[in-house]
């Protein structure tokens, strides 16, 4: 049964989530404070994190990067705040997903689902050995979800990975944002593309030596992105 961390101080909206995803067979812990809540994501083998924006004790930005320093799994913000700042701070710091209270259960469950099913397709023991994808001075080594450029190992969070991939794997077409989303996300944007555009930014500062005339991936304007050969 996969497990799933909930950081959330408020705890009627905790238990309503926890209620949800326990009646779609997930196993759910719950911590009601920032502090309690990094410590648990990061001692316990959880497959997923619901993360909370502004708790007590360390906000849900702090917690994000830490466990990001430590763990690739699926983290989903949630936050009742709607400004794009914070969604793209979010994003920036390696969240997966971020949903703006107040949001229904059934779409907080079918994100779940979504980004699981992804990770553990991405990460299961299907991969083929020495599955590489090799374009000028990067190299993406599939198995063991590794990237070099030119040379030196950038980390990469798992969103950022599967993005670069398939673009890298896709080169020479245009791809519109919608359709990025739909793919890495695995699900309809739903108008929401700032997921995408924030991810595409936080690549390019990885792997261009400028990003601001980037070399990789370049913008289509009004269209999407494309990765050039």
């Amino acid at each position: 049964m996969s497990k799933i961390l909930i950081v959330e101080d408020e705890q009627a909206i905790a238990e309503l989530e926890k209620d949800y995803l326990e009646l779609n067979d997930f196993e759910v812990s719950i911590e009601n404070n920032g502090v309690d809540g990094l410590n648990t994501a990061l001692s316990g083998d959880f497959d997923l994190i619901i993360l909370d924006l502004m708790l007590p004790g360390m906000d849900g930005f702090e917690i994000c990067k830490k466990i990001r320093e430590d763990k690739n799994i699926p983290i989903i913000m949630v936050s009742a705040k709607k400004d794009d700042i914070d969604k793209i701070r979010g994003l920036g710091l390696g969240a997966d997903d971020y949903l703006t209270k107040p949001f229904s259960p059934s779409e907080l469950v079918a994100r779940v689902k979504a980004h699981m099913s992804r990770y553990k397709r991405l990460v299961g023991s299907h991969a083929r050995e020495n599955d590489i994808v090799e374009v000028r001075g990067i190299r993406i080594d599939k198995t063991a979800r590794r990237i070099t450029v030119n040379g030196v190992e950038k980390p990469f969070t798992t969103k950022e990975f599967d993005l670069l991939t398939f673009l890298a794997e896709n080169p020479n077409r245009v791809f519109t944002k919608d359709e990025l989303f739909k793919e890495i996300w695995d699900m309809d944007s739903i108008g929401d593309i700032a997921t995408v555009t924030v991810h595409i930014k936080k690549i390019r500062e990885k792997i261009e030596e400028n990003s601001a005339k980037p070399q990789y991936i370049e913008t289509i304007w009004g269209t999407g992105y494309r990765f050039k050969l």
